[in-house]
């Protein structure tokens, strides 16, 4: 939980630090689109991080399977809301970013969806399938 918390705060500071230097950007529609696309998945990415809570880790575990909140909808809002977040910076950052977002990171978070997905089924069983059956992604 602690390290959850604190690779959550260093992802707020850093929004926290591109926001305050905006003055500085030069500003066109491909940066505002995808600053806007960034700001507007950033508070779901917050909330999902912090719904999951204790559950939260970087390789899959199954301590508990959490159904509530964003999980209630979404099985896998952080991946899904985080490439919103990357993908908005990736087109803020670059015309070109984007593309890398797609090529990368969509296969990689499809990889661990998948595995945490077997990890999950086999630690929950029919519990995990009817939780599946219910959710998107």
């Amino acid at each position: 939980m602690k390290l959850n918390m604190i690779t959550l705060a260093v992802v707020i500071v850093a929004v926290g630090l591109l926001v305050l230097h905006a003055y500085e950007v030069q500003w066109d529609a491909q940066r505002i689109v995808g600053g806007a696309i960034a700001a507007a998945a950033f508070p779901p990415f917050v909330l999902a991080r912090i719904q999951l809570g204790a559950s939260f880790s970087y390789k899959a575990k199954a301590t508990k399977l959490v159904t509530t909140g964003l999980y209630s909808r979404i099985r896998n809002p952080i991946y899904f809301f985080g490439g919103f977040v990357v993908a908005g910076l990736s087109l803020f950052l670059s015309k070109w970013g984007p593309l890398t977002v797609v090529l990368v990171l969509v296969p990689l978070q499809k990889l661990r969806s998948r595995n945490e997905a077997r990890v999950l089924t086999e630690a929950f069983g029919e519990e995990y399938m009817r939780y599946r059956s219910k959710t998107w992604f």
